[in-house]
């Protein structure tokens, strides 16, 4: 008999929307979403996950209907979707800045397919998305979001998640506040190519034979290199604030 409670309709449905909720987060949210992570593993987490956390989740308050069922679906897949897009916004700072130092380093064609999302980035983007995915699990991420989830369990019902105007706030002004810290954190770099410029005309000036293709730019590049190792524990430390802030700004859901 107490087996087949676990079979009633509203428990399966209950069931059904957490499974959901892991997924879609799983699906979406940084170190989760890694691409080298075989979507099998994936589903098989958010499934044990769902096993665990079936217990903290609260009765299911929804008619099981068909129209309600979609709508309860749609609304864990976008309360995934928000919360990955909140915390990537924060994760890609560092991936804008390494754009924009490739390209004052000459490296903007060089590029390589990222592992983390799967699309070509230049080689310094990279490089700087390793280092934070690396920050990410110094900082315990993937237990944090555990922790949000069963938390939002109690704030959030099953299929109750709805969107709010102050979610589309929050957004743009991340994405405005990413484009702003990520630049912040390459203007170290590019005042020092803008200057190294300046010196490289001066001196094509004064000296006719100085050829920038063979000289300057390998001068330019050593210069960057050494100004990010210099300022690389800085990015992390910004990385780390901007994480947390996006982190505590997920209260916004609820």
């Amino acid at each position: 008999m107490q087996w087949a409670v676990l079979f009633q309709d509203k428990n399966v449905v209950a069931f059904f929307l957490l499974f959901i909720r892991f997924s879609s987060l799983f699906m979406a949210t940084p170190i989760f979403a890694h691409t080298s992570i075989p979507m099998n593993v994936k589903a098989s987490l958010a499934f044990f996950f769902s096993v665990v956390f079936y217990n903290s989740m609260p009765p299911l308050a929804i008619d099981i209907t068909v129209s309600s069922l979609i709508i309860a679906v749609l609304g864990e897949l976008l309360f995934g979707l928000a919360v990955g897009l909140i915390l990537l916004l924060a994760y890609h700072t560092v991936t804008f800045a390494g754009g924009q130092i490739s390209f004052v380093m000459g490296f903007s064609m060089a590029s390589a397919i990222d592992p983390q999302s799967g699309i070509s980035m230049p080689i310094i983007s990279q490089f700087l998305s390793l280092i934070a995915l690396m920050v990410l699990f110094s900082l315990d991420m993937h237990h944090w979001i555990l922790l949000y989830i069963n938390e939002s369990l109690s704030k959030i019902p099953l299929g109750g998640f709805m969107l709010a105007p102050s979610l589309f706030d929050y957004i743009i002004a991340s994405a405005s506040r990413m484009f702003m810290v990520g630049f912040m954190i390459a203007f170290p770099i590019i005042a020092l190519s803008w200057l190294a410029d300046v010196i490289f005309g001066m001196l094509m000036k004064t000296m006719p034979q100085f050829n920038l293709l063979v000289i300057g730019f390998p001068i330019k590049i050593a210069i960057s290199i050494v100004v990010l190792i210099a300022t690389l524990g800085s990015m992390v430390l910004i990385l780390k604030g901007e994480v947390a802030h996006a982190f505590n700004a997920l209260e916004i859901l609820f």
